[in-house]
């Protein structure tokens, strides 16, 4: 099974897929954590070039050609393998944040964004996406208290951000069989205990 994380800035989910890994662990299920970008040593590569807060230039085009790179390598060297010997995978992030931040936050076309991703990734979608909803100015401001690095994307207007999660919203909407919304401005526990329903309901199908 397919996981992925998706929301906005600050939403938890390193937090939640780590609780959810350890979960599924004691449950007895074979897990791969792992996140986009990123995820393989080339992967890495490319994340630290596109989070670099100095590469202000970088056009929008630019930047969805190296995080479709980067998904294309994670999903050919791990995601794709695990998935063939029954292992669940959780991804903190995929495809649809490129359709989230670089189609509604960028203004990119989406049906070039749809081509695109379907080259980078094989065509492979996940089983379940979890959104994990938090209002952007709370999730900014919880990213910055709890003493993150704030990337380049972090740093964008909040005007960006409020479009991202619109585009969130829309493509949860668009595919309610696939998406669960989750409210994340609550304790972690409460929200943990929310997607441990969801994921045993979905396994257990």
């Amino acid at each position: 099974m397919f996981i992925t994380f998706e929301g906005p800035e600050g939403s938890g989910k390193t937090t939640q897929i780590q609780l959810l890994t350890r979960y599924l662990q004691d449950q007895g299920y074979s897990v791969i954590a792992t996140r986009e970008p990123g995820g393989t040593p080339i992967g890495d590569q490319i994340r630290a070039c596109l989070h670099d807060v100095a590469n202000t230039a970088m056009l929008p085009a630019a930047e969805l050609l190296l995080y479709s790179a980067s998904r294309a390598q994670l999903v050919g060297e791990l995601i794709r393998p695990a998935l063939s010997v029954g292992k669940i995978i959780l991804c903190d992030r995929y495809a649809d944040s490129t359709l989230a931040y670089q189609g509604y936050g960028r203004g990119l076309n989406l049906a070039d964004l749809h081509q695109i991703t379907r080259f980078a990734t094989g065509g492979l979608q996940p089983d379940l996406t979890l959104l994990l909803d938090v209002d952007v100015e709370a999730g900014l401001a919880r990213r910055q208290r709890g003493g993150q690095e704030m990337n380049r994307l972090d740093r964008e207007t909040v005007a960006f951000h409020q479009r991202v999660r619109q585009g969130y919203f829309h493509l949860a909407q668009a595919d309610p069989a696939r998406w669960v919304v989750i409210n994340a401005d609550r304790p972690p526990q409460l929200v943990q205990a929310e997607i441990q329903q969801v994921v045993r309901g979905r396994i257990q199908k």
